[in-house]
């Protein structure tokens, strides 16, 4: 179920796609991560709400401002060819992400990573795969103007807004906007998204005292999950994410030489994010954080993607390798190998720790059942009725204009 929290207390959930990042040690300085020690020093576990949700000083939760970002989020005009909204990639029919290995494009393009679930989303510190964007704020407008994905321009989608008495009256409202700006719709957008919250997953209910919330199945799965499993290490505190950015050997995707369209962007992508020449001609897969950093020893590394919600988010991982849970136990209990045996094609940035873990059928199968105590009921929420365009000056208006 949603639970909308006191606006006052600025706690609000988006659970996020992706899904199991193994075995890393806590870096990420987050309250999440601060969370996760024990009293004996180790990472453990904790209830969502044990927590608070970051939200900018500069763009507090008021009632207006969220029913403003539900409309905006589901409108398709915030986007190139008014075809493409968020809730385009990020549908609640579909985990909030969407359902294949890799997004949606804008028309005429794929994607070329894993749509990750916006629920619980805000709870970290920075947003995309390899931490692109410092916030809600500035992921919104990444989304809707990258060249893959929404592909919008400022002044068409603020022309467009213009046209809409509906928002003009809501922006002036909220912000005190003459006319529509279009960064406030990206506070509007965060505002909205920071209002889902599932904080009784039976997880939760077990931290906080219900020893009946979880299966004994799913007791025993929590036993591998913090134990022999070793996936604490890094799926751990509230958010069951230390926020780090690892390397755990997910096989490159096959997509790229499958489906011209991807490789199209795939090759777009290196360029856009600053490749060499040779790493733009050579590369075969994505080098996550790399783009950020420059750094050889980050090719390979993305973000550990919290667990919760992740029951509605299959495919799992930066390119959707993984369409089960038992798919993703297996790959970590083989070291980081799929299948056919292939990992990463960084395997000297591979975590070290990153070995076979040696589990039998039936605890793989506990742990497969315990992954499922990080959801609750599925989230889901009406489309709102889009407000319409009408024109700026009535017919009379314009006839006096020309006189």
């Amino acid at each position: 179920m949603i639970k909308f929290r006191p606006l006052s207390s600025g706690l609000v959930t988006l659970a996020v796609a992706g899904l199991i990042t193994g075995c890393t040690m806590a870096t990420a300085e987050t309250e999440s991560a601060k969370s996760a020690a024990s009293t004996a020093g180790g990472p453990t576990l904790a209830p969502l709400d044990s927590i608070k949700m970051p939200i900018p000083p500069d763009n507090k939760q008021t009632d207006a401002k969220i029913a403003l970002g539900k409309l905006l989020f589901f409108d398709p005009r915030l986007g190139g060819d008014a075809s493409i909204s968020c809730s385009s990639c990020h549908d609640p029919e579909q985990g909030w992400a969407w359902a294949e290995d890799f997004s949606r494009g804008y028309p005429g393009t794929v994607h070329w990573r894993n749509s990750q679930s916006i629920i619980n989303s805000q709870y970290y510190g920075r947003q995309f795969w390899a931490g692109a964007a410092a916030s809600g704020e500035k992921q919104a407008p990444s989304a809707a103007k990258g060249g893959v994905a929404g592909n919008g321009e400022n002044d068409i989608m603020e022309a467009r807004l213009a046209l809409i008495p509906e928002y003009r009256k809501a922006f002036k409202e909220v912000f005190g906007d003459e006319w529509p700006l279009i960064g406030n719709a990206w506070r509007a957008i965060a505002s909205f998204e920071r209002t889902l919250a599932q904080t009784d997953t039976p997880l939760d209910n077990y931290l906080k005292g219900d020893k009946t919330a979880l299966s004994e199945e799913q007791i025993r799965g929590k036993a591998v999950f913090e134990g022999k499993g070793g996936c604490v290490q890094c799926h751990n505190g509230a958010l069951s994410s230390n926020e780090d950015y690892v390397n755990v050997g997910v096989p490159p995707a096959t997509r790229w030489q499958e489906d011209g369209l991807a490789q199209i962007t795939f090759r777009f992508e290196q360029y856009a994010k600053g490749q060499t020449e040779e790493g733009y001609r050579k590369a075969k897969s994505d080098w996550g954080l790399y783009y950020r950093t420059k750094n050889k020893w980050d090719k390979g590394k993305f973000r550990v993607p919290s667990l919760r919600y992740t029951k509605y988010t299959a495919p799992y991982m930066h390119n959707g390798a993984f369409y089960t849970f038992e798919e993703v136990v297996d790959f970590y209990n083989s070291g980081g190998f799929d299948e056919e045996g292939r990992t990463t094609l960084f395997p000297e940035n591979k975590d070290k720790r990153m070995k076979p873990l040696g589990l039998t059928e039936a605890e793989k199968s506990d742990l497969v059942a315990f992954l499922d105590a990080f959801s609750g009921e599925e989230i889901m929420m009406d489309k709102p009725t889009l407000p319409e365009y009408a024109p700026l000056f009535t017919k009379a208006e314009l006839e006096a204009v020309k006189k």
